[in-house]
């Protein structure tokens, strides 16, 4: 009898061992939309991030889950926030407009992960290209340059205002691919620039001064900043980056579901 015990002593702590992974995809007592259990950001972070994604929840209804870890307990970072999504049911349950955030550090060992999950009714506002050019615009870039918060802030600011409507999918897809062009695009502008200024050089004895041998060259430049200009980033399109009033405690998650809509990326 006591042998019959020893053998199924293995398959018992591998049951338990199975459920405590699992367990963290069922929904939490203490509920929160922001968890940081991987300790990237600043207490201020949090309680920055904390309130915006509060008070958007109470605003909208949409809710936006940040979530960092350093174990992904062996699944894909898509399917780890899938997960997520669906055992915390972020969002609510009539309108299933839940978005999930993970978050995993680079480290000597494994590369950084980071995914943006939408539920079903997100879906038709940040679609899954969206989601990519998000992340490859606004969060990888900053990672690298060990901007953690920045990055995720960026994200959920872009969120926010295509959740809202305040843009659409098309124009933030249509922007960001102009702005992953914006260096060689300047390249071309100062070449243009460069090849103007000899031809304007050399025939200046056959135009008056101030005249349409200076035309080109200011078409030039003013066609440079505005191209500069679509490089800094994305202050007219941010919404969730100022600050918040009253309303910013959280009522809890509401029952969303999740659908396999969203994009990753890692560095």
């Amino acid at each position: 009898m006591k042998l019959k015990h020893i053998l199924l002593l293995p398959i018992m702590l591998l049951g338990l061992t199975s459920f405590a992974a699992d367990d963290i995809f069922a929904q939490p007592k203490k509920q929160t939309l922001v968890v940081d259990n991987a300790n990237v950001f600043s207490q201020a972070e949090v309680n920055n991030l904390t309130q915006k994604l509060n008070t958007f929840s109470n605003e909208t209804s949409t809710q936006i889950l940040v979530y960092t870890t350093n174990d992904l307990q062996g699944y894909d970072v898509a399917d780890f926030a899938q997960r997520l999504g669906a055992g915390w049911k972020i969002g609510q349950k009539e309108f299933d407009n839940g978005i999930v955030i993970v978050f995993k550090p680079k480290t000597t060992d494994s590369p950084g992960r980071v995914t943006i999950q939408t539920g079903y009714g997100i879906e038709p506002l940040i679609p899954d290209i969206t989601a990519k050019n998000i992340i490859e615009n606004e969060m990888i870039p900053a990672f690298k340059q060990g901007e953690v918060f920045q990055g995720i802030n960026n994200a959920v600011d872009i969120c926010i205002s295509l959740t809202k409507e305040e843009f659409t999918a098309a124009t933030y897809n249509d922007i960001a691919s102009k702005k992953s062009n914006d260096g060689a695009g300047i390249f071309f502008l100062l070449f243009i620039i460069i090849l103007v200024v000899i031809f304007t050089s050399k025939r200046k004895n056959h135009y008056n001064a101030g005249t349409r041998s200076n035309l080109p060259l200011w078409a030039a430049l003013f066609m440079l900043g505005s191209s500069s200009g679509r490089s800094s980033g994305w202050n007219n399109f941010s919404s969730g980056s100022g600050s918040f009033g009253g309303g910013s405690s959280f009522g809890g998650f509401g029952g969303g579901g999740f659908g396999g809509g969203g994009a990753s990326g890692s560095w």
